[in-house]
C-alpha cells in the first residue's frame, strides 16, 4: 500500500490554527471586560460569556462537520472565509458591545444577557467550526484522524493560552480594549493570509494537472 501524500503547507496550516486560537482567547478577555459596562461586573456577566463560548464552539463544531462533508475540497478556502470573517467582527466588536449600554438603557439584567449572547454567538459559532474543517482537510492527506485531531488541538490549546496570557500580562498595559480586539483581529487576518496560498497552490496544481 502506498503511502497517503504529506498534508499541503502543514507548518502554515498549523501556524494559523495557533493564530486562531491566541486571537479566540484575547477576544474571550476582552469581551468579557468590555460586557461589564452592559450588564454589569458579577458572576452573571462572566457566566454569561463562558456559556457563549460553550454554545458557539459547540454548535460551531458541527456546522464545521458539515462544511467539511459538503465541500470536502473546499475546506481550506472556507477556512479563510471564516476566519476572515471572525477578524471583521473582530474591528467592530468593541464598538457593538458598547453600544448595547446606550440601547438597553433601563431594560433589565435579562434582556442585556440575551442581547449580549446573541451578539456574540456568530463569531463564536465560526471559532467552533474551524477545528472539524481543518481535522477533514488533514485526515484527508493523512489519513489518521487521531493524528490530525489531537495535533491541532495541541497546536490551538497552546496558542489560546498564549493568547490568554498575553492579554492579561502584556497587551493590557499597554493598550486598551478596543485596541487589544484589534490585535486580536489582526491575528485572524494573518491566520486567514497564511492558508490562502496553501488554497490557491491546491488550484493551481488541479488546473495544471487538467491542463496536462
Amino acid at each position: 500500500m502506498s503511502p497517503r501524500p504529506a498534508p499541503r503547507g502543514g507548518s502554515r496550516v498549523a501556524l494559523a490554527f495557533f493564530l486562531s486560537g491566541a486571537a479566540a482567547l484575547m477576544y474571550q478577555v476582552a469581551w468579557q471586560r468590555l460586557l461589564f459596562t452592559v450588564v454589569g461586573v458579577d458572576v452573571e456577566s462572566v457566566t454569561l460569556v463562558v456559556s457563549t463560548f460553550m454554545c458557539g464552539l459547540g454548535l460551531g463544531a458541527l456546522l464545521g462537520g458539515w462544511l467539511a462533508d459538503a465541500w470536502p475540497r473546499r475546506i481550506l478556502p472556507a477556512f479563510c472565509l471564516v476566519e476572515a470573517g471572525i477578524g471583521a467582527f473582530g474591528l467592530l466588536s468593541a464598538n457593538l458591545i458598547l453600544g448595547l449600554s446606550g440601547l438597553l438603557a433601563g431594560a433589565s439584567h435579562a434582556t442585556a444577557a440575551a442581547l449580549a449572547f446573541a451578539l456574540l454567538l456568530l463569531p463564536t459559532l465560526g471559532m467552533g467550526a474551524t477545528l472539524p474543517m481543518l481535522v477533514a482537510d488533514g485526515f484527508r492527506h493523512s489519513g489518521n484522524v487521531g493524528v490530525s485531531t489531537g495535533s491541532l488541538y495541541f497546536i490551538n490549546t497552546v496558542g489560546a493560552a498564549l493568547g490568554a496570557c498575553a492579554v492579561g500580562l502584556v497587551l493590557l498595559h499597554w493598550l486598551d480594549l478596543r485596541q487589544v480586539t484589534w490585535c486580536a483581529a489582526g491575528l485572524n487576518f494573518a491566520a486567514s493570509l497564511s492558508v490562502v496560498a496553501i488554497a490557491l497552490d491546491g488550484s493551481s496544481g488541479r488546473r495544471a494537472a487538467h491542463g496536462g
